[in-house]
């Protein structure tokens, strides 16, 4: 059985709007139908497992209830579809299980909050090929966080001025840099001409110092095709990462790209906001992103602490519980990527409320390129801020014996500038 938790909220029955969700979105329409036989039923039908009532909600999500009702009533209701109603395909999975139900007349608001699956899932998709083991294999990253940047600003820079940024960056330590999100193959920039640019750097870099700095490339196109050939382009000058904005290029545009796919895959989910800032519609992200980790990201970013966007801390700190719990096993972890406005000062939080784990990827924009001392200086002090958070000292504390570390909390603890 696939097994949805919905979140409903109604001025009416609970029980026989959930009932209806089960009926309508599996073998049921608007009247009885020809063929609609018990036996068929039993098989394929979805069924209604258990209801847990809610507190009333205080306003409704949508503006669908007549004026004068005095209740809107809530529960987590499970309901479950036999797996040969739906087998393993992740399109038939979001059509039946959650697409339809967000049109079912009689709801002021209903929200997906949770979804399991069986095991059958495990087999029928690929899942990370690199995730955590792999994204610290080739960035020869042990015992700390993968510390990342990203090239700035987002827009507007040509191959050549891009090239020079990033050259200052790989000097500096770093472990990783990515193209911004919303950098793909513009007119100014063509993908072709910025690898060209930077990739030599990089791989120079590797010859000095035996460290390979893992350069994720954004290759997000609407056509796979395409997309696949921006793919190779990377790959065959020696890169080893690659951006994909994935909800921009879907669920077969995922699937195209990872079957063929020899490069770490780093989800970004620009977008995800429209199915989930309002809190009693849209769906999870503990539900979201089985999806995208079945079809096989391996590097998931997730906003972080105390960041520049709306996304509360609780939320950030429930998205990365659920990726980095297995869905099957720990091969199918990808590593969990913390952003947006970060520098040193989330560290000993962040460290703190994911469980006291180094494994993800730390990444600073301007906590990093801004610091004083320069981009190399901003590497050290978001490494001597991980080390004070593991070893339970305070940074300020630890200030005292590390400059860039001082120089940082100098400039950014006023949560402005980073």
């Amino acid at each position: 059985m696939i097994t949805l938790t919905y979140r409903i909220e109604t001025p009416g029955s609970i029980e026989a709007m959930a009932n209806k969700i089960a009926s309508d979105q599996s073998t049921g329409t608007f009247v009885p139908v020809p063929g609609e036989t018990e036996e068929l039923k039993a098989r394929v039908a979805a069924r209604v497992l258990a209801i847990q009532p809610l507190e009333d909600a205080e306003r409704p999500t949508w503006p669908e209830v007549a004026t004068g009702v005095a209740r809107l009533k809530r529960a987590d209701v499970d309901i479950a579809f036999p797996l040969d109603a739906i087998g393993t395909d992740l399109s038939a999975l979001m059509t039946i299980a959650i697409g339809g139900v967000y049109s079912i007349k009689g709801m002021t608001g209903i929200r997906v909050v949770g979804m399991k699956l069986p095991e059958a899932f495990k087999d029928a998709h690929p899942g990370p090929q690199f995730g955590i083991a792999g994204s610290r294999r080739l960035t020869g990253v042990e015992g700390r966080p993968i510390i990342g940047t990203i090239v700035k600003p987002a827009l507007g820079l040509r191959p050549h001025e891009t090239a020079e940024l990033t050259g200052e960056l790989i000097e500096s330590g770093v472990d990783f840099i990515k193209d911004d999100e919303k950098l793909m193959s513009p007119a100014y920039s063509p993908l072709k001409d910025r690898i060209a640019a930077i990739m030599p750097l990089i791989l120079d870099r590797e010859q000095k110092t035996g460290k390979k700095v893992m350069y994720a490339f954004g290759i997000s196109h609407a056509d796979p095709d395409e997309m696949m050939r921006n793919h190779d382009l990377v790959l065959r000058a020696g890169g080893n990462c690659a951006v994909v904005n994935i909800n921009s290029i879907g669920f077969g545009g995922m699937s195209f790209l990872r079957k063929r796919s020899r490069l770490v895959l780093h989800a970004h989910r620009n977008g995800w906001d429209i199915l989930t800032r309002h809190p009693g519609a849209g769906m999870d992200f503990k539900v979201y992103q089985q999806f995208w980790r079945l079809l096989g990201v391996d590097q998931f970013q997730i906003n972080g602490i105390r960041v520049k966007y709306w996304e509360p801390d609780d939320s950030f700190v429930e998205s990365f519980k659920a990726v980095s719990a297995p869905l099957f096993d720990p091969s199918d972890r990808p590593l969990p990527v913390a952003g947006s406005g970060q520098w040193g000062g989330q560290a000993p939080e962040t460290y703190r409320r994911t469980g006291q784990t180094t494994d993800l990827l730390y990444l600073c924009g301007g906590g990093i390129v801004s610091h004083p001392g320069g981009p190399a200086a901003g590497v050290r002090a978001v490494q001597q801020a991980w080390q004070a958070a593991v070893a339970g000292i305070p940074l300020d504390e630890y200030a005292k014996d590390h400059p860039e570390l001082a120089a940082s909390i100098a400039k950014f603890s006023n949560g402005k500038a980073a």
